[in-house]
């Protein structure tokens, strides 16, 4: 690899019956047909520990794929992402059963207050022990703005301006309204915190408005784990701002190079070290003993994706709608409000015309990102081909059959990679911060832009009167 570093691992995957492959649920061994259970939650998070995965990102979407023909039936039919539940109640289930692991968790800002939602995430990282990250997302489902009494949601740059704000007021309330030390557990005085040391946030955003002191004391990051999955134009300039770990898709390597390559530069533009983001594709491996099994259970699983519901979830990313498509032809580009990077990859920036019947098939085409099917050895292969050919940091691996692809992954892929050195032996100490970035605190440094939200950095705040 041109830049040596370590491989990292998340286990992408969703609360719900369905995640990137609509229908796979079906198959007689797939166990997310359980996934509002606890067990089922459990039985992952180990698996991931045993393979030292860094991570469990857990996806969400705020509302219902009804793009495609205009109704739900086609997701409802095939558990196209839907019903799921809330992904932050089965963190801390994960996290008593393990020690290490840390769990990135989806959450829309757009339907939340900063306030309450800073103490939600405060919550997470105390009772994880300092595990948990944040995937920012502003939404891209009108159905979800409907729900939410909207008419409809917010355009395409505006979500990303509302954001600028929503983070503002959270790091506010994360980096500056406690201040270290101002807990003090003192029970021979009698003081649990000390009034002068906590202070009351004023942010009057043009989307937020916060007059208040956070709700719980600094957790183990204060700020946790900052993840996001913007590759959009203003997508890449919000994440080469703020985030620590990016997901991408780009079914080519010129595709996922060109996006590592600019949201790098971007970062530079904020004063950020470039590599002080770790770039996760989503990656779909399906791997066995032998190249012939491993294709052998390519064929199995392809049989169970559902045509239907795999076209309802493109047609939500894209906001396209796919039904009256011909399977035949081509897709094409349509400005739209949805996921704007995901149709520029399949169109304006795809080698060749992508067919419609293709992208709802288990394949290199209908992952829209890197699909590797074979060996141990030629899985490690192609991962170290593709981290020296675009300089990612590591992949998301795709939920397919749960749990038997990603313990497949854990059982024949990790130990070929610790044999050649490219990944690790044993956790790091410390929270997820620390053990994606290592040689650093647990805090945000010093580069970040939420450092600038922190005591001294901003105009000083009243403290709380004694007695208040």
């Amino acid at each position: 690899m041109s830049r040596k570093r370590e491989l990292r691992f998340n286990a992408f995957n969703m609360a719900a019956p369905g995640h990137t492959w609509a229908g796979l649920w079906a198959h007689p061994r797939d166990k997310a047909i359980d996934y509002n259970s606890l067990d089922y939650w459990i039985e992952l998070a180990q698996t991931a520990e045993r393979g030292l995965l860094d991570g469990i990102f857990i996806a969400d979407v705020f509302g219902i794929y009804d793009v495609y023909g205009g109704t739900p039936d086609a997701a409802l039919l095939s558990a196209a992402q839907t019903p799921h539940v809330d992904p932050t109640l089965v963190v801390p289930v994960m996290a008593q059963a393990t020690k290490h692991i840390g769990f990135g968790v989806t959450a829309n800002l757009t339907y939340e207050h900063p306030y309450q939602f800073a103490r939600r995430f405060s919550t997470l990282d105390h009772l994880t022990g300092g595990r948990v990250g944040w995937n920012i997302v502003t939404g891209y489902l009108d159905s979800g703005a409907k729900g939410m009494g909207h008419v409809a949601n917010r355009a395409h740059d505006a979500r990303y301006e509302a954001a600028e704000d929503f983070l503002a007021a959270v790091y506010k309330l994360w980096e500056s309204s406690w201040e270290d030390g101002a807990v003090r557990r003192d029970r021979a005085a009698r003081v649990f915190t000390d009034p002068a040391k906590v202070h009351r946030i004023h942010h009057d955003g043009p989307y937020y408005q916060v007059d208040g002191i956070h709700l719980a004391e600094p957790s183990p990051q204060r700020t946790p784990v900052l993840y996001q999955a913007g590759a959009s134009d203003r997508g890449r300039l919000f994440a080469a701002k703020h985030s620590e770990g990016i997901f991408l898709n780009g079914q080519t390597r010129p595709i996922l190079a060109e996006s590592v390559r600019a949201i790098r530069q971007a970062a530079q533009s904020f004063g950020r070290d470039p590599y002080d983001i770790r770039m996760f594709p989503g990656a779909t491996v399906i791997v066995a003993p032998t190249r012939a099994e491993a294709l052998d259970r390519l064929a199995d699983y392809a049989q169970y994706v559902h045509t239907a519901g795999q076209l309802a979830l493109l047609s939500g990313w894209t906001g396209a709608d796919l039904s009256n498509v011909d399977p035949d032809d081509a897709i094409s580009y349509v400005k739209s409000n949805a996921i704007q990077s995901t149709l520029e990859n399949l169109t304006l920036r795809s080698a060749e015309p992508l067919k419609v019947k293709d992208l709802a098939t288990l394949s290199a085409i209908g992952a829209r990102a890197p699909f590797i099917v074979g060996s141990p050895g030629e899985v490690a292969d192609a991962i170290l081909s593709w981290v020296e050919d675009t300089d990612i940091d590591g992949f998301n691996l795709n939920r397919l059959v749960s749990h038997e692809t990603l313990a497949a992954f854990v059982d024949l892929v990790v130990p070929e990679l610790q044999d050649r050195g490219v990944y690790k032996t044993a956790y790091a100490d410390g929270p997820l911060r620390q053990k994606l970035f290592p040689g650093r605190g647990p805090t945000l440094p010093a580069t970040h832009p939420a450092a600038g939200f922190r005591r001294g950095a901003l105009a000083p705040a009243e403290p709380v009167a004694a007695g208040a």
